[in-house]
């Protein structure tokens, strides 16, 4: 299945197979009416998976699947994106990387360069408000978008690299989740698919390869190596088909 979708201002296609479809999309959802049938009010779902691997993306496609079957519950997908600290924060904040005393914008990605405490005030209000005001981020403007969008559905998934961190602050986050789903992909096939996002946003060739040295590949491996685990764990073969882990 191919469908185009806006994300965070760029233009994406979202490809998908039949076997992706039947195998674990229909099946989420179906396990999402249940969740909400017993719990009687919103859930919360988070997917946590390493930059690149086509989260965002892919809660579109399920915000798309969901609308193509009578399910009886309304679904809407959230992104921590908006929670990055705003550009003239981050050129005018420095961290240690390695001995070496950078901008955090140089980072910029990376946990640090989040507002973790915004984000859990946010959540928790998830968990307890109808509706919330949540922020966006606009890959266009390279910034968080001063726009916000109402989260009020039945069912709402957060999507983020850092939901399931087992590191300080982050590990609280865990709590307000009743379902979490994580992706593992082996490095070398996020790595093209970073490169190619950094150019799309305007950035030549040899500086996309040198950011991607310098913090997506750290961002990579740092949720690889220190995710909790999930509910449900699916993974990313060569050919960025989704399979279910075992």
């Amino acid at each position: 299945m191919n469908l185009t979708f806006n994300v965070n201002g760029l233009t994406v296609d979202a490809v998908y197979t039949e076997s992706e479809v039947n195998a674990l999309f229909l099946p989420l959802l179906k396990q999402l009416k249940d969740l909400y049938a017993g719990k009687g009010s919103r859930v919360i779902v988070y997917l946590a998976a390493p930059p690149g691997t086509g989260k965002t993306t892919l809660t579109l496609f399920l915000k798309y699947l969901h609308g193509q079957h009578d399910f009886p519950y309304t679904f809407q997908e959230i992104s921590i994106d908006g929670f990055h600290h705003k550009r003239q924060y981050l050129m005018n904040t420095w961290i240690s990387v390695d001995g070496e005393e950078m901008a955090l914008n140089s980072v910029k990605g990376s946990p640090e360069s989040f507002d973790l405490a915004g984000l859990k005030q946010r959540i928790e209000e998830l968990a307890e408000k109808e509706t919330v005001e949540w922020p966006v981020y606009d890959r266009k403007l390279h910034d968080v978008s001063e726009e916000m969008v109402q989260v009020d559905a039945d069912i709402v998934l957060v999507e983020g690299n850092y939901l399931l961190l087992n590191e300080p602050g982050w590990t609280e986050l865990k709590d307000t989740a009743d379902l979490t789903i994580f992706i593992e992909a082996a490095e070398e096939t996020l790595k093209p698919r970073l490169v190619e996002r950094k150019m799309m946003g305007g950035l030549p060739k040899d500086q996309a390869e040198a950011f991607y040295k310098q913090s997506d590949r750290r961002n990579v491996l740092r949720v690889l190596k220190h995710s909790s685990g999930s509910d449900i764990c699916w993974e990313m073969t060569a050919d960025r088909t989704l399979l279910r882990k075992i």
